[in-house]
């Protein structure tokens, strides 16, 4: 029988989904399972995408234009206006969610054996997309007593070798939901100026801010902004994961040209989420805003909750729709199996993400789990409630 690839055997299984099988087992027992493991949104997506999508009149779904089509990229230019990031519309390319853009990012600007260095815990897939490339993630570990804070600029000085090719940032975050500070972000302009660094910056969670100060991009860093290159996707900001939309902006020109080859490999974005993101964007204020207040009281009800179960600790995120906590458990992972695979209550568990999924680094994030507050009040107040009847059940809890 053939051999299948190395690259294959390293790829590391999603902590989001690995768990999924045992969910859909434990569904098929009549339990009920509470979803904190994956960013889904269960806010309606604006009925201005909805609408577009079913007033489609095209008797023919035809390739769009390998870059996107030229409408959606203008109407993103102009959005990108909104929080003060000058780009072209010749800057922006379409791509198949903001995840395609990561990988093509790599792609574009990494050989094999090359470095980036990324702040942790951080977004698993980045470490997947890498490996794609043939690159090799640096983690630089943040932690839970300090809120995921910047690690000490030194601590990046220390790993830069003649491999390293950039820093790759997710802010605000996923999956910590910290937002990086003014001072912080000026702190990493330095340090890619100083040593010819791409800056890689995930903002797809911009429109969930939720302190005083403002949304700091990486394309409002003077003096490196073609070193910059910014992902974004529209599945967050509209609810909209399904109709896989993302974009890759950059006013690199040669790195554009690099990116266009791989975009015209796989031909074509989806037209018919091109038309809903296009439509989307018009979304009201209110709808902007009611999800905004949304998202910020389910933060303020979990983060309260959480911290009220015996042993149980997060830190305020400011940002994103996620939190990670620490259990008062042995292993988180295998706490997550249990809570699917052995434990209800009244009919009910809870499914969480290991957090040890997101962390590169041996050891780390053994008793944290990541929790999505995409659930309602009601859902996240039973969720609540499950959860601390499993710690209290769980054998290997390590309180009394």
């Amino acid at each position: 029988m053939p051999n299948i690839s190395e690259r294959g055997h390293i790829m590391p299984a999603s902590p989001i989904r690995k768990l999924v099988p045992l969910a859909n087992e434990a569904k098929k027992r009549g339990i009920k399972v509470y979803h904190l493991n994956i960013g889904q949104p269960d806010i309606p997506t604006p009925k201005v995408g909805l609408d577009a999508l079913r007033s489609i009149g095209r008797t023919t779904l035809e390739y769009s234009p390998s870059e996107g089509l030229l409408s959606l990229r203008t109407k993103l230019r102009d959005y990108y206006r909104r929080f003060n990031i000058d780009v072209d519309i010749d800057d922006i390319i379409v791509t198949t969610g903001g995840s395609e853009a990561v990988l093509f990012a790599f792609m574009a600007t990494l050989d094999p054996g090359d470095e980036i260095i990324v702040p942790e815990p951080a977004y698993a897939n980045y470490m997947a997309f890498a490996i794609s490339a043939g690159a090799k993630i640096v983690s630089i570990p943040s932690t839970i007593e300090t809120g995921f804070a910047l690690p000490p600029v030194e601590k990046f000085e220390e790993l830069i070798t003649e491999r390293t090719k950039g820093i790759l940032i997710c802010n605000p975050n996923n999956p910590t939901g910290y937002l990086y500070t003014r001072r912080e972000m000026e702190q990493l302009r330095d340090l890619v100026k100083r040593h010819n660094l791409f800056l890689y910056s995930d903002e797809v969670y911009r429109e969930f801010c939720y302190t005083g100060a403002p949304y700091i991009s990486a394309f409002h860093l003077e003096g490196i902004e073609q070193q910059v290159i910014l992902i974004d996707s529209v599945s967050k900001r509209y609810s909209e994961c399904g109709i896989r939309i993302g974009a890759i902006i950059t006013k690199h020109k040669e790195l554009k040209r690099n990116l266009m080859k791989f975009c015209q490999a796989r031909l074509s974005p989806p037209l018919l989420g091109q038309i809903v993101a296009e439509a989307s964007i018009d979304a009201s204020a209110e709808y902007m805003l009611q999800t905004y207040n949304e998202y910020l009281e389910r933060r303020n009800f979990l983060v309260d909750g959480i911290n009220r179960i015996p042993g149980c600790y997060t830190p305020i995120p400011m940002g994103a729709f996620y939190t990670v906590a620490s259990l008062p458990v042995d292993d988180a992972d295998l706490f997550c199996q249990w809570c699917l695979r052995e434990f209800s209550f009244e009919g009910e568990t809870v499914f969480m993400a290991p957090a040890s999924g997101f962390y590169t680094t041996p050891g780390l994030g053994r008793n944290e789990v990541r929790l999505a507050y995409v659930l309602s009040k009601p859902d996240l107040a039973r969720s609540l409630t499950v959860l601390a009847h499993a710690l209290e059940s769980y054998p290997n809890r390590t309180l009394p």
